[in-house]
């Protein structure tokens, strides 16, 4: 019974980490047309960036993302069903009964990973680091 609450915890845990990776990029985005200064912030867009990069080597290599193989043993252990193929995958079939192949995933992995890369350029970050004193930025 307890892995089956670690294995709803560890699909919360993925469920954020893909929600964090897709939408930060049109927030960005939106963000910077905006004029919001935190979309520049160098650690959510380094962090966004690194998130994405995972997702993409894991694609390329054709690993199964750990918190999926996670989940899965979790499920196994309680004597619930896994998954048939990755997290991304699964949740798509079910709710559109689409299969793809697995090299379609790797393309649209790789397709975002590039528009998020892209956007370093069109919403760039600031790299520059305030100093101690002035903790929040340039004073005016």
């Amino acid at each position: 019974m307890q892995a089956r609450y670690f294995a709803d915890l560890t699909v919360a845990i993925h469920f954020a980490y893909v929600a964090f990776v897709v939408f930060a990029l049109p927030v960005t985005l939106i963000g910077g047309a905006a004029g919001w200064r935190w979309v520049r912030n160098r650690w959510f867009r380094g962090l966004h960036l690194a998130m994405i990069g995972i997702v993409v080597v894991e694609a390329w290599a054709g690993v199964t993302c750990p918190l999926t193989l996670l989940e899965n043993y979790l499920r196994a252990q309680s004597g619930n069903a896994t998954y048939r193929g990755d997290f991304i995958a699964t949740w798509l079939h079910e709710a559109m009964f689409f299969d793809p192949e697995p090299w379609v995933f790797t393309v649209l992995y790789t397709t975002f990973g590039l528009a998020v890369l892209a956007s370093f350029f069109v919403v760039r970050p600031n790299w520059a680091v305030a100093s101690d004193a002035e903790p929040y930025g340039k004073a005016t």
